[in-house]
């Protein structure tokens, strides 16, 4: 008899065997079910500039693609603004939501490989929580990615990358990124 092993993502093998232990014990959870995981991890990119640049739009498409590992989709204007030149229909943003297998090999290469690569890096704000424990991180170059050819790219853009938790508090979705290892600034004791 055959025996293939299934292939499971390192970040979700770590999530099962050491982060879940450590926050059920850290936040006294009851229950396995009742400790905050991941369930979705959602890419916008605005390319508003791409109204009169059309080839800027198709390029947003193939960059965000490249970059999640799955087929990102274009957001498209729902109505005519005469101030901003822009007509119903136009592409004004890229987006991809990422689950699964593929979410927790997107969060292994942003924490692994993409953010080291940020010029000057202090770590990322702890500033980006909602009240329902999502957490929302803003980029501004997407070269940062090990998958963008810096020969093909046309225009340097930014995007927001939300991870969206089942967590229903700030500090249980603080512990849980952290316990996956997002590099976040380090909270500062001064008192002066």
């Amino acid at each position: 008899m055959n025996k293939t092993k299934i292939y499971t993502p390192r970040l979700k093998d770590q999530y099962l065997k050491q982060v879940m232990p450590v926050l059920q014990k850290q936040f006294n959870y009851t229950s396995s079910m009742q400790v905050p995981k991941i369930t979705k991890i959602c890419l916008n990119q605005g390319i508003g500039i791409a109204v009169s640049d059309r080839k800027l739009g198709e390029g947003a498409v193939v960059e965000m693609t490249s970059i999640a590992g799955q087929k990102a989709v274009t957001a498209k204007s729902r109505k005519d603004i005469a101030n901003f030149k822009l007509r119903k229909g136009v592409a004004v943003g890229v987006r991809v939501t990422l689950r699964g297998n593929t979410m927790y090999e997107f969060l292994d290469r942003l924490i692994s490989t993409a953010l080291p690569r940020i010029r000057d890096f202090k770590g990322i704000d702890r500033k980006g929580f909602d009240q329902h424990g999502n957490y929302t991180l803003g980029i501004t170059e997407q070269i940062i990615f090990p998958e963008i050819n810096m020969d093909k790219v046309t225009k340097i853009m930014g995007m927001d990358i939300t991870f969206v938790t089942t967590a229903t508090t700030k500090e249980e979705s603080l512990a849980l990124l952290e316990a996956f290892g997002m590099p976040f600034k380090k909270e500062n004791t001064n008192e002066n």
